[in-house]
This record gives C-alpha cells, sequence and structure tokens, in this order.
C-alpha cells in the first residue's frame, strides 16, 4: 500500500524548502559585507600613511661646504617642482639665536654646558613649525642640526649622553649627508678662522665625535670631489629620500628608545 503525503505535510516540506533558500541566500548576502569590511579596514590602513616633505640634514666640519651645498639642492629642488625651504642652525633670528650669534663670533662668554643648552632650546624653538611644514608636503633642507650641538660640545669635553639628551624628541631626519673632509683641507677654504670653533685641532676632535653618532639614516660624501660631483651625489640621495616620504614614512623622532 502506497502511502501518499497529506496536503498539510506537502505544505509543511515546501515551507522549509522556501526556509532553508532563504536562509541560504541570507547567509550569501552576509559574506559580500563582511569581505567590503575587511577591505575597508585595509583602505583605512593605506590611508593613514600620509604624503610628506621629508627632513634632510647636510652635517660635517667648518668649511666642508653644507651651506654651498644646501643652496644648490634647494634652488635644484624648487626648478624641479618640489615644495622646499632652506633651514639653518642656529637660527640666528630668535632671541636665542641672537644670543648664540654673539657667542660665536668671540662677543660673549658663556658656560659650556650652557650654550649647550641655548644650542638644543634654538632647535626646540623650531620644532613645532618644522612639523607642521613636512605635513604640509614641503621638504626642508637644513644646515646643521642636533648632530652639530652634540659633536662640538662632546669635543669641549662633556660627556657625550648629557649632550644628546636635551635634544631627545626632536624630529629624527630622514637623511643625514655627511660631508666628510679633514681639517686641514678644510682650513684651505676662504674664510677659515673667522668664529669660535674654527681652530684645527678642535675640529680634529669634533670629526671623531661626529663618527660616533652615525646611524643608518646617515650617507658618507667625499666632500674634497669637485663641487658638482658632491653636489650629483646629493640630489640622487635626496630624490630617493622624497619618494619614501610621499609614499607615507612616518615622522619618527630622535633617539627615541
Amino acid at each position: 500500500m502506497i502511502h501518499v503525503p497529506s496536503l498539510s505535510l506537502c505544505k509543511s516540506l515546501n515551507f522549509w524548502k522556501l526556509g532553508e533558500q532563504h536562509s541560504l541566500k541570507k547567509y550569501c548576502n552576509l559574506r559580500f559585507p563582511i569581505k567590503c569590511s575587511f577591505r575597508q579596514v585595509h583602505m583605512d590602513n593605506t590611508q593613514n600613511s600620509e604624503s610628506r616633505g621629508a627632513l634632510i640634514v647636510l652635517e660635517g666640519l667648518d668649511r666642508c661646504g653644507k651651506t654651498s651645498q644646501s643652496t644648490r639642492l634647494v634652488n635644484y629642488l624648487n626648478g624641479i617642482g618640489h615644495s622646499v625651504e632652506s633651514w639653518r642652525f642656529p637660527d640666528r633670528n630668535t632671541g636665542v639665536g641672537q644670543m648664540i650669534s654673539s657667542y660665536l663670533s668671540n662677543k660673549s662668554q658663556l658656560d659650556d654646558r650652557a650654550i649647550h643648552l641655548l644650542f638644543s632650546a634654538n632647535r626646540w624653538e623650531k620644532r613645532s613649525l618644522m612639523e607642521d611644514e613636512l605635513k604640509r608636503g614641503t621638504t626642508l633642507i637644513v644646515d646643521r642640526y642636533s648632530y652639530s650641538g652634540v659633536a662640538f660640545s662632546s669635543a669641549k669635553g662633556l660627556d657625550i649622553e648629557w649632550c644628546k639628551a636635551p635634544d631627545i624628541g626632536l624630529l629624527a631626519p630622514d637623511l643625514v649627508i655627511y660631508l666628510d673632509i679633514s681639517p686641514e683641507e678644510a682650513a684651505k677654504r676662504g674664510g677659515y678662522g673667522g668664529e669660535r670653533y674654527e681652530q684645527r685641532e678642535f675640529q680634529k676632535k669634533v670629526a671623531l665625535f661626529y663618527q660616533k653618532l652615525q646611524d643608518p639614516t646617515w650617507k658618507i660624501i667625499d666632500a674634497k670631489l669637485e663641487v658638482e660631483d658632491v653636489e650629483k651625489l646629493i640630489r640622487d640621495m635626496v630624490l630617493d629620500c622624497i619618494l619614501t616620504c610621499k609614499k607615507g614614512k612616518p615622522i619618527l623622532k630622535l633617539w627615541a628608545s
């Protein structure tokens, strides 16, 4: 005897199938927004990496050619359409900078620790503005920075870690270009000896402390090369660094643990 399902049972079975299809459709529809949310998170992370300008520092002994090369570099970058500014430390236009200028030109006397802290204060005066400019996409070409302050003060006999301490937390350069020259070669260049620190034996000590401050951001260039050759080497390094910063390299703090 063949049992025929009752009408009520058939209706129940059809309802179950419709329910199953509806649930499956609902499940499939749920997968798409979840997938979108993961993609959105990835996009958000990408957007957090903001394009910015690069912080480029030129360092070296007195008369190594920093100021000349800084000027050439700024003119070149301007010429090819980059937003760029030329900075220099000490900044002698501020109140602190004027005190430093008087000291450097031998018009005043200060304790070695006091003048070191003034140099550091001069950099802190500009820290916020420096960060604002970088975030606006402006590349900063800086003639001397914290490394000079530490190297010169350490050469006077101050403890190197004590010298670094006041500058901890300043913006870390993306690239440090060190123009390498001996004090003897530097002394042959025009204007040498006009300021307090331009003495050969003292400059030798400064060079030794510069070596202790080198880190992976440093690039060493032979400053005895022809001016045009030095300029080309600097350009290549700087353009690579600017490109990296445009891709969203984070701004770091100097000597942060």
